[in-house]
């Protein structure tokens, strides 16, 4: 009885006991569980904190930033790895486009040198027949102003219109023709041939035309030619 009563007596101050202890392990679960969820946060926010800014650097055009491989197969260790990977291709493509654009223009600075320097004008059309490329000669022989070398071939070379027509509506790949023109108040004689450029599929990517000055050739064979017409009058003449 006495021990009962004594138990009696102090159930209360157990109870408080109890209660503090209960408090305790539940404040100790609260700031575990929080611990470990700041901890998994910075275990995620870091990776895809480093994806951001290597991200960032890629939009700037820094193809050669790698972010840190994380060992496992999660999905942020497989971004990481996917994100190394597609820089190296931007950068392997980057390089192999800069590559192949030296080359073209390399090539096209040889072609504008060699045309620039032939005695032959060269006219190059694009599929539509207007003007993208005139050589020196060309400039030369047709007195072109500025301007002139963006316009279709049948407005800035009216005489060069109807066998461009031909050329275009006929289906062949070439056509040639003396067409006489007047500039500066001279007049010429071009012999003319227009050519049609295709690529490697064979689908249509422009006309080529080419032309020379005869008009000396065609003033010496009219020369040669009134003079066997002379001589035959004056052998006709002298017979009986």
């Amino acid at each position: 009885m006495q021990l009962y009563n004594q138990l009696e007596s102090e159930r209360g101050r157990l109870l408080f006991n109890f209660g503090l202890i209960y408090l305790g392990f539940a404040l100790i679960l609260i700031l575990a569980a929080v611990w470990l969820g700041l901890w998994f946060a910075e275990r995620l926010s870091r990776p895809v904190g480093r994806l951001a800014g290597a991200a960032e650097r890629v939009g700037g055009g820094d193809l050669d930033v790698q972010v840190t491989e994380d060992v496992g197969d999660d999905e942020i260790a497989s971004l990481g790895r996917l994100f190394n990977q597609m820089t190296r291709q931007l950068k392997g493509q980057r390089e192999a486009l800069l590559l192949s654009n030296a080359q073209t223009e390399r090539r096209r600075r040889l072609f504008d040198s060699v045309l620039s320097n032939v005695t032959a004008g060269v006219i190059g059309l694009d599929s539509d027949g207007d003007i993208d490329f005139v050589n020196r000669a060309a400039e030369r022989l047709l007195d072109f102003g500025d301007g002139q070398s963006d316009m279709p071939i049948a407005a800035a070379v009216p005489e060069f219109g109807p066998l461009f027509d031909r050329l275009r509506d006929s289906g062949t790949t070439a056509m040639q023709e003396e067409v006489r023109l007047t500039r500066k108040g001279k007049l010429e004689s071009l012999l003319v041939r227009m050519s049609v450029r295709r690529n490697e599929d064979g689908k249509l990517e422009g006309y080529v035309v080419a032309f020379d000055d005869v008009t000396d050739l065609v003033s010496a064979q009219r020369m040669a030619a009134w003079g066997d017409v002379a001589a035959a009058s004056r052998m006709k003449s002298r017979t009986p």
